[in-house]
C-alpha cells in the first residue's frame, strides 16, 4: 500500500504548512482577543477570518475537500485535514473546508437539483454563506435514524415540518442561511425508508433558534444550537433526492466527513505532542528537566506510536474510499471514528498532565482541544454504535482456516 503523495498534493501540503505558519497560527490570539472583547456568548463573525479566507484563495487553498473543486483525492486531502487540525477553530473554515459545510456541500453535489445547487451550493462553495445539518434530537437516541421524531408531512405542493433538533452546528452565526433537516415522511414504511431530508432556509416562518449549547463551557463562534420547527412550510422542490432517501443520504454524507474529522483529530494530537515535548525540555522538577523523567519519556513515546498507528489506519480508509467508495470501506470508517478521537483524547490528556495547571487554563490550546476531541467521540454517532458495527462485520467475516 503506497501512500506517497502526487507532486500536486505535495505542493498543496507544502503551501498549506506555509499558510499555517505565516498566517493562521499567528491569527489565533487575534481571533481570541476579538471574541473575548465582545464576550464569548456573542456569535458575531471575527473580521480576521475574512482576511484569512481572502489569503487562502489567493494561495490556491480553497475547497480542497472536493476532488471536483479542489483537485485532491480523499487520501490526498487527508494530509491537508491533518494540518488544519493544528488550528481546528480557524484553519478549516478559512480554506472553506469546515464542518458541517463540507458535508452539506457534498450532499448538494450528490443529490441537489440544478435549482438547489444554484441557490445554496454555489454560495457555499464561494464561502459567502454557511449551513447547518439538523438531524440530532433531544428526546431520542438520534444515532439510530429510526428514532427520529421530526415529521415532514406533504400538504399540496409543500412539506410541513414539525419537531425539535439540537447540536445543529453553525446556527448561531447569521451567515448560516440554510439547514438540511432530516425527518420522517413515512413513519409506517420500511425502517430505512421512513426518513427524508428537506432544505429549510433560515428565515422560514415557524423556525425558531431556541438556544446555543456550550461544549464543556465553551461557546463556539458558530454555535451548536437547539432548533424548534412549528408548522414550517417549504416547497416540494426543497426535497433532497426522493421521499424515503434520508437514511441513504445520511450514510453517503458521513463517509468522507468522518475522514476529515479523524485527520483533524490527529492534527490536534500532533500539536499536543509538540507542546508536550517543548514542555518536557523546558520545565525542571526535582532537580532535572521533565524530559529526563522516565514517566514523561513514556508519555511522549506512547503518544508518538499511537498517533502514527491512527494516521495509518485513517489513510488506509481514505484510500479504500477512493478505490471502492464509502460502502467498500464501511467497517474501516466506523473503526477510525472510534480510534482517532480516542488517540487524540489520550495524547491531549497526557499533554495537559505535563502542563499542570496551565494545561486546564486558557493559556494553552489544550483544554479546548480536549473538549473538542472528547466531543468527537459522540459526533456522528457515539463510540458504542461504531464498535457495534465493527463487531457485526467481524463476526460475519469468513476465515481462511
Amino acid at each position: 500500500m503506497d501512500f506517497t503523495l502526487s507532486a500536486e498534493a505535495e505542493d498543496v501540503t507544502g503551501r498549506m504548512w506555509d499558510f499555517m505558519r505565516e498566517r493562521v497560527l499567528p491569527a489565533e490570539p487575534v481571533y481570541e482577543q476579538w471574541r473575548a472583547a465582545r464576550g464569548h456568548d456573542d456569535h458575531a463573525h471575527p473580521p480576521v477570518l475574512e482576511q484569512l479566507k481572502a489569503e487562502a484563495r489567493r494561495r490556491g487553498l480553497w475547497n480542497l475537500f472536493s476532488a471536483e473543486h479542489g483537485g485532491l483525492t480523499n487520501l490526498e486531502y487527508a494530509g491537508v485535514a491533518e494540518i488544519t487540525g493544528w488550528s481546528p477553530v480557524i484553519a478549516p473554515e478559512v480554506i472553506n473546508c469546515g464542518a458541517p459545510d463540507t458535508g452539506n456541500m457534498e450532499t448538494l453535489m450528490l443529490f441537489g437539483t440544478p435549482e438547489q445547487k444554484a441557490r445554496w451550493l454555489d454560495p457555499l462553495l464561494e464561502g459567502e454563506i454557511r449551513s447547518g445539518f439538523a438531524m440530532t434530537e433531544p428526546d431520542v437516541a438520534s444515532s439510530d435514524a429510526r428514532n427520529i421524531q421530526t415529521s415532514i408531512v406533504r400538504d399540496g405542493d409543500e412539506y410541513v415540518v414539525n419537531g425539535r433538533k439540537w447540536w445543529t452546528t453553525g446556527a448561531a452565526d447569521e451567515r448560516c442561511q440554510v439547514f438540511i433537516v432530516m425527518g420522517k415522511t413515512d413513519p409506517d414504511g420500511p425502517a430505512h425508508r421512513q426518513q427524508s431530508m428537506v432544505l429549510v432556509p433560515r428565515d422560514t416562518p415557524g423556525l425558531e433558534i431556541v438556544r446555543h449549547l456550550p461544549v464543556f463551557g465553551y461557546q463556539d463562534q458558530h454555535g451548536h444550537s437547539e432548533l424548534r420547527f412549528t408548522d414550517v412550510r417549504v416547497p416540494m422542490t426543497n426535497l433532497l433526492a426522493g421521499e424515503g432517501d434520508g437514511f441513504m443520504i445520511a450514510q453517503a454524507r458521513l463517509g468522507p466527513g468522518r475522514i476529515h474529522h479523524c485527520m483533524r483529530a490527529i492534527g490536534m494530537a500532533e500539536r499536543a505532542l509538540a507542546l508536550m515535548v517543548e514542555r518536557a525540555k523546558s520545565r525542571v522538577a526535582f532537580g532535572r528537566p521533565l524530559a529526563e523523567q522516565g514517566t514523561v519519556r513514556e508519555s511522549i513515546a506512547r503518544s508518538r506510536m499511537e498517533i502514527d498507528q491512527a494516521r495509518l489506519y485513517v489513510l488506509q480508509t481514505a484510500d479504500l474510499i477512493d478505490r471502492h467508495g464509502a460502502k467498500g470501506a464501511r467497517t474501516e470508517i466506523a473503526a477510525i471514528k472510534v480510534v482517532a478521537p480516542q488517540v487524540a483524547c489520550d495524547v491531549i490528556d497526557r499533554a495537559i498532565q505535563l502542563h499542570g495547571g496551565a494545561g486546564v487554563s486558557g493559556d494553552t490550546v489544550l483544554a479546548r482541544f480536549y473538549a473538542s476531541a472528547r466531543t468527537l467521540r459522540i459526533v456522528d454517532g457515539p463510540d458504542a454504535v461504531h464498535i457495534r458495527s465493527v463487531a457485526r462485520e467481524e463476526l460475519a467475516r469468513e476465515r481462511p482456516v
